[in-house]
């Protein structure tokens, strides 16, 4: 309770001006692991990301069959990391998965959601007690409404909008609302959900979402920022140790170590390939052998009017990295090749396709490195591809992906990520996160 009070009162005192322009964003939250709520073990976690990574990758290729190889990168509701913040005045608490990979901001509303909503371990907000709340009209002069895609004008005028992920929809309407978060406060437009139409946990407990994709509706984009950062701690090794994002000014790499920059993939115009964050992988490395992987394996490619198959997404809502089939192919023909006699028979309730002994990751196991156009590479050290799924095995933790490849978050922890959306490019550099 102590500990609650205390993180109460450091967001109310960060509440005295709400962010009108990318001058003055400055948004900081601590981000805590969705494992971390129930306390599982490092075979549980490793399994669970493992499922989590299948369950969008098999909602990605549902979409498929549109036309010829199509297939839309529709997310799950499930994420893996989740912030909290205050919401309305007086202030009510909530928290939220974080996602690049969507642009909606949205929290469930107790004065709507009755039985029709998720689960979830704090109250539902409730918009009748909040002096900040204003809905957002069908047909508003910022177009807010519009800009959420799918919406519908209600019998009073309101807008009415559904969200679809791969786990499910929810359906709300549009308001506008004071947030407050660990450092910084802004007023946004968001959804107040009154029906969760999804897979029983996927909301983890949490009480909505928060996009940081480049649509319009997303964090970034309505608070003006032209960067945001953040900075993923290794949750199979430090259970508990807390994440970080920065949005605005707050977003920057201070530490000593080197920095890479990568360009970003310029997005497709069309939802919803807008959203996501593309980079330009060109090749991968294992140990000292690049892997022959064609040229058109990682292209981001429009095959009809408002279609586009392939590319890289960097995301944070994947745990587990996805390749297309080329480069998964020659990856597990070279890891097989090098490992050789070091290789074991992988649990058969995994579905995974290369194991070695535990104790034999740190010995055995080749780094891994991708390449980018320009001649950036991000090493992707064994740890870091590789994970424990019993007491006695380890195995791979790249998976098959189809046709798009992502880079899931287990890759991606001990890194400092900044997008610099004003510049277009990705940079990053090693870090402890728990201590930013």
């Amino acid at each position: 309770m102590a500990r609650t009070l205390v993180f109460l009162l450091v967001l109310l005192c960060s509440s005295a001006s709400l962010v009108t322009s990318s001058a003055s964003a400055r948004l900081r939250m601590k981000l805590t692991h969705v494992d971390d709520k129930a306390g599982y073990t490092t075979e549980e976690r490793v399994r669970r990301a493992v499922a989590v990574s299948r369950e969008r990758l098999a909602s990605m290729q549902q979409q498929r069959g549109v036309v010829g190889d199509v297939s839309a990168p529709v997310h799950l509701a499930t994420r893996q990391y989740i912030a909290e913040y205050l919401i309305g005045d007086p202030p009510q608490r909530a928290d939220a998965l974080i996602d690049t990979g969507s642009n909606l901001i949205w929290t469930q509303c107790a004065t709507t959601c009755l039985k029709a909503c998720a689960k979830q371990d704090l109250p539902y907000y409730n918009l009748s007690s909040s002096a900040s709340f204003a809905p957002v009209p069908c047909a508003d002069n910022a177009k807010l409404c519009a800009a959420n895609g799918v919406h519908l004008c209600g019998l009073d005028g309101s807008c009415t909008f559904i969200a679809s992920y791969g786990a499910g929809s929810v359906i709300g309407s549009l308001g506008t609302e004071a947030f407050t978060f660990q450092s910084g406060a802004a007023r946004l437009a968001f959804g107040c959900v009154s029906l969760t139409q999804i897979a029983k946990g996927a909301l983890n407990g949490a009480s909505g979402l928060i996009g940081l994709g480049r649509g319009r509706l997303s964090l970034i984009s309505q608070t003006g920022a032209t960067k945001f950062s953040y900075c993923l701690t290794p949750y199979l090794r430090n259970h508990g140790a807390s994440s970080h994002l920065f949005v605005g000014a707050s977003a920057s790499l201070s530490g000593s170590g080197a920095v890479t920059s990568i360009p970003f993939v310029k997005s497709p115009k069309e939802y919803p390939y807008s959203t996501f964050y593309y980079l330009p992988l060109t090749g991968i490395t294992v140990g000292k052998t690049k892997l022959p992987i064609p040229s058109a394996a990682f292209e981001l490619r429009r095959v009809a009017a408002g279609y586009w198959s392939g590319g890289v997404i960097i995301d944070t809502g994947s745990p587990v990295t996805a390749l297309a089939d080329a480069a998964y192919r020659a990856l597990g023909e070279e890891v097989t090749r090098q490992l050789n006699r070091s290789l074991v028979q992988p649990p058969a309730d995994t579905g995974l396709d290369l194991c070695v002994a535990r104790d034999d990751v740190d010995k055995v196991v080749p780094a891994l490195v991708f390449h980018f156009s320009g001649g950036a590479d991000m090493a992707v050290p064994a740890g870091s591809y590789w994970g424990p799924v019993d007491k006695s095995t380890a195995c791979m933790l790249i998976e098959e992906g189809g046709y798009e490849s992502v880079i899931g978050n287990f890759q991606q922890q001990d890194l400092h990520l900044l997008y610099d959306i004003g510049k277009g490019e990705l940079s990053f550099q090693t870090a402890d996160c728990s201590v930013l």
